[in-house]
């Protein structure tokens, strides 16, 4: 059991790893082509590009390493399974439904208030600051802030999904019950969001997390869960941004 649960959480790092080197190449390579430089200058030859250029190839980054995440899980289902890798990602409904759509309209309603009252709380015990002076950065034009949009809203939790309550939530379900298999994915889900500001992001996505498992486990589908995370997402972002 123990080797299984490592391997899990090395099946994330794997795919989080390699959409991200594909990302950073693909972003390298292209932007530095489309500017007419030699990606491959060394980094004590390379002219500097400006602090707009480089505000949009982080961006770049971003959305490609969601794409990029996306294709390798779907490619990798399609492989494994053929032509039932739907149902491996749970994009098909193996199983009847179990729960009702006006219960799951009631969690999608009230959820953006408990999710924004536990981050809130989470940030004050961990003496961080939540959506205090935040704001985008001066560097993205409209289209960029749009394409920021759509990558937070749709294409993150899709492609985060995908991976967590879809290719890991599979693996996680044949060799374990429903309740441990919604912890394990919430566990990793969570540790997948460890950066240097320590554990309060981490501990603020928790219940968001275990909400997420719950959802694929009683719709028996993966679209529930997409839905919710970007709607979690526009929900946070409007409450930070929002002038006041």
């Amino acid at each position: 059991m123990a080797l299984h649960l490592l391997g899990l959480a090395a099946l994330v790092l794997l795919y989080l790893g390699a959409a991200s080197l594909m990302a950073l190449a693909a972003v390298r390579v292209g932007a530095d082509l489309l500017a007419g430089i030699d990606p491959f200058l060394p980094p004590s030859r390379r002219p500097f590009v400006g602090a707009m250029a480089l505000a949009r190839r982080e961006l770049a980054v971003d959305i490609l390493r969601q794409v990029f995440l996306a294709a390798l899980l779907l490619a990798t289902a399609a492989w494994r399974d053929g032509r039932s890798w739907r149902n491996r990602l749970a994009l098909d409904r193996a199983e009847p439904n179990g729960m009702r759509a006006r219960n799951l309209l009631l969690v999608l309603l009230l959820w953006p208030v408990l999710h924004i009252a536990w981050v809130s709380l989470t940030a004050d015990l961990f003496g961080t600051s939540f959506g205090q002076g935040t704001r985008l950065s001066p560097l993205l034009t409209p289209g960029a802030v749009a394409a920021w949009l759509a990558y937070v809203v749709v294409l993150a939790p899709a492609a985060e999904e995908l991976l967590m309550r879809g290719e890991v939530f599979c693996r996680a379900r044949a060799v374990l019950g429903p309740l441990a298999t919604i912890l394990v994915t919430a566990l990793l889900f969570c540790a997948a969001h460890v950066t240097g500001w320590g554990l309060a992001r981490p501990v603020s996505l928790l219940p968001l997390a275990l909400t997420l498992g719950a959802l694929r486990w009683r719709t028996g589908r993966l679209w529930p869960c997409i839905a919710l995370h970007g709607w979690s997402n526009l929900a946070l972002i409007a409450y930070v941004l929002w002038p006041g």
